[in-house]
């Protein structure tokens, strides 16, 4: 089904702070969005199974359960671990925004949130996803075997789970072996041309895959970007 309208789809929020809650709900349901809320991690993650929304906008800060945790479980589920996350936070650290990234969201964004500018990241990340095609399930790179049906990657006999961004960067460069890639050629291809995020986001996800799974599948080209090595 292609993402070119947004009527019917539906957004999870899970946010502790009632009224961003309700100003995302009112502003969500504006733009023709049906909308999901839950004021904690526990029930946010509970919602997202139980109503199956198209993306969500998910809290670090909150009681039962905090957005990381939420994160981690929803890419460990094999029925949510390719819905899109945007993770909102007060805390700007570079630590923090890491810490987002590593465990599988999308795109962070810090608050005070603007509203325009998260309902474009929404509709960025849609677009992106209803323009995703369907490569083999499977690649294989020498010992490795990158497995997309899984979200993982076995090698010999071990199984190694990584979020969901490491997985798609790694993805990509595996069905372009050999090929190099500019930093911005790899945020356009796997964060999407609509989504904002920043080149380093790319290094921090190529040290995370290479701390996995070693030095020797992705070469740093100088001056240029990467390329995945050929075996």
């Amino acid at each position: 089904m292609a993402y070119n309208s947004v009527e019917g789809r539906a957004i999870l929020i899970v946010d502790d702070e009632q009224d961003l809650l309700d100003l995302l709900k009112y502003n969500f349901e504006k733009e023709g969005f049906r909308t999901i809320t839950a004021l904690d991690g526990a029930e946010g993650l509970q919602r997202a199974r139980q109503d199956d929304p198209d993306l969500i906008v998910l809290d670090i800060m909150m009681p039962e359960m905090d957005g990381i945790e939420v994160c981690q479980r929803i890419r460990r589920d094999a029925n949510l671990r390719r819905k899109p996350v945007i993770m909102l936070t007060a805390r700007t650290e570079d630590q923090d925004y890491i810490e987002g990234l590593d465990v599988g969201a999308d795109v962070y964004i810090g608050k005070p949130v603007s509203v325009p500018v998260l309902i474009s990241q929404v509709n960025a990340l849609l677009r992106s996803a209803g323009r995703t095609q369907n490569p083999p399930d499977i690649l294989h790179l020498g010992a490795f075997e990158v497995n997309r049906d899984r979200y993982l990657v076995v090698h010999r006999g071990e199984e190694i789970r990584m979020p969901k961004k490491e997985f798609d960067l790694l993805y990509f460069l595996a069905s372009n072996p050999g090929k190099v890639f500019r930093r911005q050629d790899l945020l356009d291809a796997v964060w999407g041309r609509d989504v904002y995020v920043v080149d380093r986001t790319v290094d921090v996800h190529v040290r995370k895959i290479r701390e996995k799974l070693g030095n020797g599948l992705i070469e740093t080209v100088t001056g240029v970007g990467y390329k995945l090595r050929v075996l």
